[in-house]
This record gives C-alpha cells, structure tokens and sequence, in this order.
C-alpha cells in the first residue's frame, strides 16, 4: 500500500500497538496499586475506588456501565472495598430502594496518598516535556475516553 492511505493505516497500525502496550502496563500498575490499597484487593478495585472519588455517589450499576466491566466482577470487587472500609454504601437520595456508594474517609485517604506518588512519578519521568505537550497528551486522552465511553453507552442500550 502507497500514497497518503498507507500513512493513515500505518498511523493507526502505530495508534494500536502503543494503545495496548499502554493498557497492557496499565492493568500491570492497577494490580500494584491496588494491593497498596490493600493486600487483599485485584487490580480492578483501584479503578473503581477513583471512578468512585472522581466522580461521587454512584450506583453499582453506574460503575458497571462507565467502566464496561462485567456485572459479577463490579459486585466482588464493590464488596472487597465495603468489607475493607474503603467504600462506604447508602441509601440513593433518588430511590430508597437503591444504594449509592462512596469511598470511605478511610478509602479517600489511602487513595489520595497513591495519587500524589503517582503523579510525583509523572512529574519526575515527564520532567523534560514541555508543560503544553503534557496538556495535550491529557486533552487527547481525554477526546479518546469519551469515544470509548460513548460506544460503551450505544452498546449498552
């Protein structure tokens, strides 16, 4: 293949290696964190610990449909964090019937403590990049999530 096709398809053969080399690193590194969190937990629990710290109350079923997880998987690991006083459930203001959950004092501080070393991290290993291309690393990142999270919403209806 030759001509400006070949440069768009090799562009997007490049995008796909680096994207599941990063993710592949990524699940790595949750494992890690979590088990900073706690021993006991897997590396899925990381992840809903800051859904749940960035975003607020939620359901279960929210996690399970922002995150694109499996049902059964978003109930163990829910369960592990209440059972370990890193999330606290109450009852949903909108519906009494069901709970919203919420990281714990005890929860938010231990994640909070990760997230400060792990963006010290970032600072030290970007430390030679220029603070715009730091933003738009984070800015295309995020145009990518938001593809991601709407193809999990068609999906999901």
């Amino acid at each position: 293949m030759s001509g400006p096709g070949a440069d768009a398809h090799e562009a997007f053969v490049a995008l796909e290696r680096e994207i599941g080399l990063l993710l592949r690193r990524s699940r790595a590194i949750s494992t890690r964190l979590a088990r900073e969190l706690h021993p006991d937990l897997d590396g899925a629990a990381y992840g809903l610990l800051a859904l749940l710290q960035d975003t607020g109350p939620l359901r279960a079923s929210d996690l399970v449909a922002r995150l694109g997880l499996d049902k059964s998987t978003v109930s163990r690991q829910l369960s592990s964090l209440v059972d370990l006083g890193l999330v606290d459930r109450a009852a949903d203001p909108d519906d009494g019937r069901a709970q919203v959950l919420t990281p714990s004092a005890e929860g938010a501080a231990r994640l909070a403590r990760i997230r400060s070393a792990r963006r010290a991290r970032w600072e030290s290993d970007m430390s030679g990049w220029p603070a715009e291309d730091v933003a738009t690393l984070a800015a295309l990142l995020e145009r990518l999530n938001r593809i991601g999270e709407a193809r999990e919403a068609e999906q999901g209806s």
